[in-house]
């Protein structure tokens, strides 16, 4: 088993002379009057990674608590109180601007939004899906994207993808990391194509079709709400900065788990939230 470490993180570079969304934009697609906040540490956490510019698309009401929340995020305010069809055309309008579509933080499972959320999936773009965008999509209809799934996640994304259901069993009640990921990548080698799976669990595993990582970074309190997103966010900053999926799912897994060791120890217990991982994102390049 091969375990991250420092010596595999890259950072992506920065030219000396650059200008306002040279180093990365992304366009995240999310939120839900349910679910506000998890668009928006996404987002932050994108921007936090390096990424020059995070657009947040998402109903309005949504928009408006995410510019009184930061006012780092320029938002696209829909209609409505939630996503729908009829939102698609502006959002790849923007789509066509940007380098990275963030797509699923809060988004919520309404049938509408579901296709949604499979109408993005076929943009050409990077992509990073996360949170309830993995229920709708399936593995054959996205390309150039990394997914950050749980467990039960992952079991929807593969029942869309038309993984038998014996296989699927064997993989969510497959206790042993190695075992899973080998089980992971052999029932999907025909429909992974360039795409990441990052499985998060106590050891994270990252899985692509002709390789697999592991990652041991993070501890019991990253179980909290949020953390995933921060996860998704930082994915999504990496890749806008460096178009290299892998490396942005190595860097992103390895360092959402130091985050939160590092909180772990300055909390002194499982007292830290999401919202302080964002925050302290921003110390940690000195670590490297």
């Amino acid at each position: 088993m091969k375990f991250l470490s420092k010596k595999d993180i890259v950072f992506p570079k920065r030219k000396a002379v650059s200008h306002k969304g040279d180093n990365g934009v992304v366009l995240a697609v999310g939120g839900s009057t349910e679910y506000p906040g998890a668009i928006g540490l996404a987002s932050l956490a994108a921007l936090r990674s390096g990424a020059d510019l995070v657009r947040v698309a998402a109903p309005e009401k949504v928009a408006w608590v995410l510019n009184t929340y930061s006012p780092d995020l320029i938002t696209i305010k829909l209609p409505e109180k939630a996503i729908t069809t009829k939102h698609v055309p502006a959002i790849t309008g923007y789509l066509k601007h940007s380098c990275v579509l963030l797509l699923g933080n809060g988004i919520g499972r309404a049938a509408e939004t579901k296709a949604v959320c499979r109408k993005l999936a076929f943009f050409p773009c990077l992509k990073v899906i996360d949170a309830d965008a993995l229920r709708a999509v399936s593995l054959q209809k996205v390309s150039n994207t990394i997914l950050t799934p749980h467990i039960r996640e992952l079991e929807a994304l593969l029942k869309n993808s038309k993984i038998k259901s014996d296989a699927v069993k064997s993989i969510v009640n497959e206790k042993n990391v190695e075992k899973l990921a080998k089980l992971i990548q052999h029932v999907t080698k025909h429909c992974i194509k360039n795409n990441i799976i990052i499985v998060k669990g106590k050891i994270d595993t990252i899985i692509s079709k002709n390789s697999m990582y592991y990652n041991k970074t993070g501890n019991p309190g990253m179980t909290r709400g949020g953390t995933g997103d921060v996860l998704a966010g930082l994915c999504a900053g990496f890749l806008a900065q460096s178009r290299d999926l892998k490396q942005s799912a190595i860097n992103a897994t390895y360092i959402n788990g130091i985050v939160g060791d590092i909180l772990l120890k300055k909390k002194k217990g499982y007292f830290f939230l999401a919202s302080d991982m964002v925050e302290e994102i921003k110390h940690i390049r000195k670590g490297f």
